[in-house]
């Protein structure tokens, strides 16, 4: 897809005659384990040190968000003894739901601008990228989550089996992770090729993702479709494999589709290239 700047590093008024930094955008089927990912990455520090992004900006992820809470507190029982951790926590707007609830809560992330907005209103944040080492350090401080969020940032993960162990470490024995991505099916069904860029390293089908978490000791056993984002996916999973039918049926459904072979994304690289062409 050529060469483009950052999405989100704003361009100052002053400074629009200044050539910006221009990154690769090639786009990679992996066959082994059917994950599409960028070939280039972006370091992280130099999109979310100073990421621009707020989520309370948006009323629909407020809504969407406050009712995940809801839903989460009732199914886990959730009470002053429990603990929920947020990675990429961004200003609050998640946690500061169960905040309202007396839960005890901690927001992971490094932007921080958004940290400083959600210790503001009460939603305490470590300004950290999470991997395997922060969730050492949280385990060993006794720390495990009952709950682990996190929504829209798997995509954003260059080191994605870190990430994952670091789930894996510092989830309780008992706990749940749910966690929620955009779908690739979606993305190439609708064609929609202007989710794509730097900030999005990775593109995920279940049929990669249950080879992720089990990659890691934990089970995918469930899977539901959202219409946020342009239609995403909300993962639980958990140390031990339960009711995994909405898994299985996924599955199913991406072998018939084609979801683990190229031939099945190159045709949305046919189509891409179709419409920038002028079709239609």
């Amino acid at each position: 897809m050529g060469e483009t700047p950052l999405t989100d590093a704003y361009v100052l008024p002053e400074r629009a005659d200044e050539p910006e930094a221009r990154y690769p955008l090639d786009v990679a089927f992996c066959p082994s384990c059917a994950l599409v990912q960028l070939l280039y990455t972006v370091p992280p520090e130099a999109i979310f040190r100073d990421y621009s992004y707020y989520s309370s900006f948006s009323e629909t992820l407020l809504t969407h968000s406050r009712e995940h809470a809801r839903e989460l507190i009732a199914s886990r029982d959730l009470g002053t003894d429990s603990l929920v951790i947020e990675l990429a926590s961004n200003d609050g707007y998640l946690l500061r739901n169960f905040v309202a609830e007396g839960i005890p809560v901690l927001g992971i992330d490094p932007a921080r601008g958004p940290a400083d907005a959600a210790e503001a209103i009460g939603v305490p944040t470590l300004r950290e990228f999470f991997g395997i080492d922060l969730a050492s350090r949280l385990r060993s401080d006794g720390r495990r989550a009952d709950v682990v969020i996190a929504n829209n940032v798997l995509a954003h993960v260059p080191d994605l089996n870190g990430f994952v162990e670091g789930i894996a470490t510092v989830l309780a024995d008992d706990g749940v992770a749910e966690i929620e991505v955009p779908y690739v099916r979606e993305l190439v069904d609708r064609l929609e090729f202007d989710t794509i860029y730097h900030e999005h390293i990775c593109y995920f089908s279940v049929t990669a993702l249950d080879a992720l978490f089990a990659r890691h000791g934990l089970s995918l056993n469930r899977v539901r479709p959202l219409p946020i984002h342009g239609g995403s996916l909300r993962l639980t999973v958990g140390r031990q494999p339960e009711d995994r039918g909405s898994v299985r049926a996924y599955l199913e459904m991406e072998a018939m589709a084609g979801l683990d072979t190229f031939d099945y994304f190159r045709g949305f690289g046919d189509r891409v290239l179709q419409l920038a062409l002028g079709g239609t």
